[in-house]
């Protein structure tokens, strides 16, 4: 049998219940992974409400990390006994998922499998940020929030090796004092932020910020950005962006602004292995620090949604079955 989480229904963190079912089998081209961690994302957050349309009864969950229990016609890539992690599975908030193999990313040696857990999701994420929905170069000046998040301590170390100047938000001091130990350059209360920035700036402004709060940041990101500067929208942990009028973005100084998702940056195994590969290697040799701020039990997946949601954490949430 396998251990889950359930959502019966959409609602808030409360419908989150533990069951069992039966252990699936591994269809052709499948992996049956025994899970050593999942993932928690904001994305389930939305799926669990009802935000985000989903099939319920409904087992949330899309990261994980593992070790291959069996394997499905079809399947040459990996064997029983091999350490797997994913970002683009489902279900995952059980003891045992199903992965397809062409969507199982490699743990290598030195990278610990809570830490895998860790990476898939966010690394990536964090890596087509900073590489494919705006190239940053040496000696830009970058924007992004929630500096003490998953993303935003990936993203801080990841802007600091590319040559960048990191400005970034957070809500308290012990999350200031995270964000600087990642090596922000500037760390900023999200009250006045804008003011701030171009007072950091000269008046310019930042070439793009990384937005991944959504509704209570996105005015003054737009704000705080130079003349065609970009902003690059990838959540909404504080709620939807409401509608914009596209004048907006021409009275602002020709602004760029585009709203992406990891999946469309994983078009092929090509680009796949190459995001993962970068996240993972970088994890394995120490350049990557990822923290791991929270870790529960498979069965208080409420609590940790709650926790999540409520921005009372840092780093990386984990579930362990």
């Amino acid at each position: 049998m396998t251990h889950a989480i359930i959502a019966p229904q959409a609602g808030g963190p409360e419908v989150l219940e533990a069951v069992e079912l039966e252990t699936p089998e591994p269809g052709p081209g499948e992996l049956l992974v025994r899970v050593s961690a999942t993932g928690v994302n904001f994305i389930e957050t939305y799926q669990r409400s009802g935000l985000y349309k989903v099939q319920y009864p409904f087992v949330p969950g899309a990261e994980a990390a593992g070790t291959v229990e069996a394997v499905g016609d079809g399947v040459v890539d990996f064997a029983v006994g091999d350490r797997v992690a994913t970002g683009e599975g489902s279900h995952t908030y059980a003891s045992h998922t199903l992965v397809a193999a062409e969507k199982a990313i490699r743990v290598p040696d030195g990278v610990d499998d809570h830490t895998a857990a860790a990476l898939p999701l966010q690394g990536m994420t964090a890596h087509y940020l900073i590489n494919s929905s705006f190239r940053v170069e040496p000696g830009h000046t970058v924007l992004t929030h929630a500096g003490a998040g998953g993303v935003g301590l990936l993203l801080i170390q990841l802007l600091k090796a590319r040559g960048a100047r990191v400005i970034t938000t957070v809500s308290n001091d012990e999350k200031a004092e995270l964000a600087r130990a990642a090596g922000a350059d500037d760390v900023l209360p999200y009250a006045g932020f804008p003011h701030k920035v171009r007072e950091l700036t000269h008046g310019e402004g930042v070439n793009v910020v990384y937005d991944g709060v959504g509704k209570a940041t996105f005015d003054g990101s737009m704000s705080s950005l130079r003349t065609r500067g970009t902003l690059v929208l990838f959540g909404a942990a504080s709620g939807p962006v409401p509608p914009l009028d596209p004048q907006k973005l021409n009275a602002a100084g020709s602004l760029t602004l585009t709203r992406p998702s990891l999946g469309h940056f994983l078009l092929n195994a090509r680009e796949r292995h190459w995001r993962a590969t970068e996240i993972f290697e970088a994890a394995a040799n120490g350049s990557l620090k990822v923290r791991i701020g929270a870790t529960y039990s498979l069965r208080e997946a409420a609590q940790a949604h709650r926790d999540l949601e409520g921005r009372r954490t840092t780093g990386k949430v984990l579930l362990i079955p």
